[in-house]
């Protein structure tokens, strides 16, 4: 039976609790400490104007239902364009307003925490969209950020928020820089770095120098990346929380797979665990996707890339069966290895399955990494090729 269209189900479960429209939009700012969510955006919700992707681990929650329910009800949903998408995460209103009036206009906490709050949309915005979708937005956002730090006037605390909210932006925009193969990435993080030294805030720092650590690793420059994937452990200190460390943990993990030492990533790979399991609740924003299930998918990816496919594929397999159906990039991510780590354990079959869901998938998004990735899978198929299956897919890409 196909899955009901969200709308549709939202309207279900919150009558059958009982809840009038603006009951169910006070259980979901209770659910998530921020008063955002009025009667009027449920309304919006339920006559299929927007599709709150941001709030489904919420809703989920207040409704008693499974998130991967309501997730598979957005599918049926999926023809919102990406303007759309945007626009149902970003805070309302425009980040270049506080900048409408003269150059030197005071600036207050306000403007610092709604820039914030921008740049965690667009971390949302990116879990379901590609860097091509994005490249524009998060630019714009950022470019507005550091006008509002350079032009405006404001106190010494505000200027300290200010200098975390472009680091926080830089971050997400070199990311989709990134994923878009835009020529700004590098820059974009060098930026947000200086940023989050300024403001005194070891954790960002680390995250910046973290992922410009592994842009480098994966265009080409391993041993510069390695080199600062390492460091971005250090510059987090001591006291930086689990969940951040974990985060930093991994990467290096990768940058040493990468640079084909597999004892130091074996380690770094032990250490990204235990830091999660000691992690006390107290992470930034920014590290909300960080959990055990993403710390296994870089455990299979380093296992692949060491040729290690009888560790790879089971944890694969398992992260990927209840992994968001939404986010379409990262599934074709984590299926591409799994692809390869079938081919390495001479599985043709299953890898030409699998490499059959990564080609269409990618096709669906704008990211360079995901096309790339393709390229690799493909690549590591052609000593199948006399096998039916695997010819196949390779014709039809071809």
């Amino acid at each position: 039976m196909a899955p009901k269209p969200f709308a549709l189900l939202l309207r279900e479960l919150r009558t059958a609790r009982g809840w009038s429209q603006a009951r169910l939009a006070e259980a979901l700012c209770d659910a998530a400490s921020r008063p955002t969510i009025t009667r009027h955006d449920v309304s919006r919700w339920e006559r299929g104007k927007r599709v709150p992707r941001a709030w489904l681990p919420y809703l989920a929650e207040v409704l008693s239902v499974r998130r991967e329910q309501l997730e598979l009800a957005t599918v049926t949903d999926a023809g919102s364009e990406p303007a759309e998408t945007l626009a149902g995460l970003l805070p309302p209103g425009d980040a270049v307003a506080p900048l409408s009036a003269r150059s030197g206009r005071k600036v207050g906490q306000s403007t610092a925490v709604d820039l914030a709050a921008r740049a965690h949309g667009l971390r949302l915005a990116d879990d379901v969209l590609a860097g091509g979708d994005l490249l524009g937005p998060v630019f714009r956002e950022l470019d507005a950020a550091v006008r509002v730090l350079r032009e405006s006037t404001h106190t010494d605390t505000v200027h300290r928020e200010l200098l975390r909210a472009v680091g926080e932006l830089a971050q997400i925009s070199g990311w989709v820089a990134s994923d878009a193969a835009d020529p700004r990435a590098e820059a974009t993080y060098r930026l947000g770095l200086d940023a989050a030294r300024k403001a005194w805030d070891g954790p960002l720092a680390a995250q910046l120098a973290g992922s410009l650590g592994y842009h480098l690793v994966n265009n080409g420059r391993v041993a510069d990346g390695a080199a600062l994937s390492v460091a971005a452990v250090a510059e987090a200190g001591p006291d930086a929380p689990g969940k951040t460390l974990a985060l930093f943990h991994d990467r290096a993990a990768w940058a040493h797979t990468k640079a084909g030492d597999a004892q130091a990533a074996m380690r770094s790979l032990g250490a990204a665990h235990e830091a999660l399991t000691q992690d006390s609740g107290d992470a930034p924003e920014w590290a909300y996707w960080v959990n055990e299930a993403e710390l296994e998918v870089m455990d299979a990816r380093v296992y692949t890339e060491l040729r290690r496919p009888l560790r790879a594929v089971p944890l694969l397999s398992r992260v990927l069966r209840s992994y968001p159906v939404t986010s379409t990039r990262e599934r074709a991510l984590y299926e591409s290895w799994l692809a390869v780590a079938y081919a390495d354990a001479n599985e043709p079959e299953e890898a030409a399955r699998v490499a059959a869901r990564v080609v269409e998938m990618s096709g669906d998004v704008a990211s360079a990494r995901a096309s790339e990735r393709v390229r690799v899978v493909l690549s590591r198929l052609e000593e199948f090729r006399q096998v039916p299956e695997v010819r196949e897919v390779l014709d039809a890409a071809r």
